[in-house]
């Protein structure tokens, strides 16, 4: 029986890696195409660049040819911001991003072409993750570099939504670099979390639940056409609560 495909975008992302690593050592129901700017970055990263495919998502000829034969993509792209001013004498520090890498290159236009290559090559299934704070268009993160990062990305995924295509979008809650599957995970609607928060819990995940959750949404037919908030209760002693049943986890997502 022949694998089915998956076409990982920003595979050599801090989140995105964790996704390609991750499907690659543990689920053998996948053959895993990571897609990338950087062949020596992936280098760096990854034992081996066997599969992978190098490109650019401006370029929807790149993305014509990676999206070939695959049934599933995963958007893991995003503008990086760079601090080019540290913070001074009570100045907040200041951002900006690299050229071709602005907000509205990379999570508009790119996304936009990676939505167009997917429907034109017949992928069945888009799994997109992006931020929470997109429902407040004066949030911190959008005057990162002026670049309006949240606005930008939430255009791609109305953009997703009306597309046809089966979706996942999560909206992830800050990122942490702290081991996963040890917490338990909680899902809310239109930044609920960020205005009221259960219990006061910081907002946050650690990126190993949120590739989790992205690598569960592959397969589980609860996880289509669903928009959501993802964070992670604390870490505790308490194994009962860790999230275990992803049926349940996504069926309550309404």
């Amino acid at each position: 029986m022949m694998k089915k495909k998956v076409l990982i975008t920003g595979a050599t992302g801090r989140t995105g890696l964790l996704v390609v690593k991750k499907l690659q050592i543990e689920n053998n129901d996948w053959q895993v195409i990571p897609f990338a700017k950087s062949p020596t970055k992936a280098e760096e990263i990854f034992t081996s660049t066997e599969n992978f495919i190098f490109g650019n998502i401006l370029s929807f000829e790149d993305l014509t040819i990676a999206t070939q034969g695959c049934d599933t993509l995963i958007i893991l792209t995003s503008a990086v911001p760079k601090m080019i001013s540290p913070p001074f004498e009570g100045k907040p520090p200041e951002f900006d991003f690299e050229d071709r890498g602005k907000p509205e290159e990379v999570d508009w236009i790119g996304q936009k072409n990676q939505i167009d290559a997917a429907k034109q090559a017949g992928i069945k299934h888009i799994i997109l993750v992006g931020s929470m704070g997109g429902t407040n268009d004066n949030h911190p993160l959008n005057r990162l570099g002026n670049g309006n990062i949240l606005i930008w990305k939430r255009k791609a995924e109305e953009y997703l939504i009306n597309s046809g295509i089966d979706y996942t979008i999560i909206h992830a809650g800050g990122l942490l670099d702290k081991p996963d599957g040890k917490r338990e995970l909680l899902v809310g609607k239109n930044d609920e979390f960020l205005t009221n928060p259960p219990n006061n819990i910081p907002t946050s995940i650690p990126r190993g639940d949120v590739a989790n959750v992205v690598i569960e949404a592959l397969d589980n037919p609860f996880a289509k056409n669903k928009v959501f908030d993802l964070i992670s209760k604390p870490e505790s002693e308490n194994n009962t609560l860790i999230t275990y049943d992803w049926n349940n986890f996504f069926q309550q997502i309404t």
